[in-house]
């Protein structure tokens, strides 16, 4: 049984975890790789080299609407194609994430993370509940 006394709180801290990592990989690819590496990159893995760019705002942005709590369910699913992009280069590598050159499993774990983010909605302290259209005008509280 879910406890509905705490489930916000969960979601909050999936919901924060997500935004986190995801500024932190457009950071990785802005600070340490740079956009003109990180386009050579993705065209060396037979993505377009372009993708790069709103690759690395999508994260960005989408990482901080995440942390925020703006239209989590939206913005979650919406950067779901980023993962199974990270996730396509890496099959090949093998399934450990600390094979030479990354398996997939990480990619393939945020994909499931951002699922049950998808399906547990904004959670406690969101700024700004889910669009009507995706079901999650409700905004959780916290617990009293």
């Amino acid at each position: 049984m879910i406890d509905t006394r705490t489930a916000p709180y969960a979601a909050l801290v999936l919901r924060v975890s997500l935004g986190v990592m995801f500024i932190a990989h457009a950071y990785l690819k802005i600070a340490v790789f740079t956009l003109p590496g990180t386009a050579q990159f993705f065209e060396a893995v037979g993505f377009p080299g372009f993708l790069a760019y709103p690759t690395t705002a999508a994260e960005l942005i989408g990482g901080v609407l995440l942390i925020l709590g703006v239209y989590t369910r939206a913005v979650t699913a919406a950067l779901v194609p980023v993962l199974i992009g990270a996730t396509m280069v890496h099959a090949g590598n093998g399934w450990v994430f600390s094979a030479e050159g990354g398996g997939y499993e990480y990619p393939l774990f945020l994909i499931a993370a951002s699922a049950t983010q998808v399906l547990l909605g904004d959670g406690a302290y969101a700024l700004k509940a889910g669009l009507p259209f995706i079901g999650n005008r409700a905004q959780a509280h916290p617990a009293e």
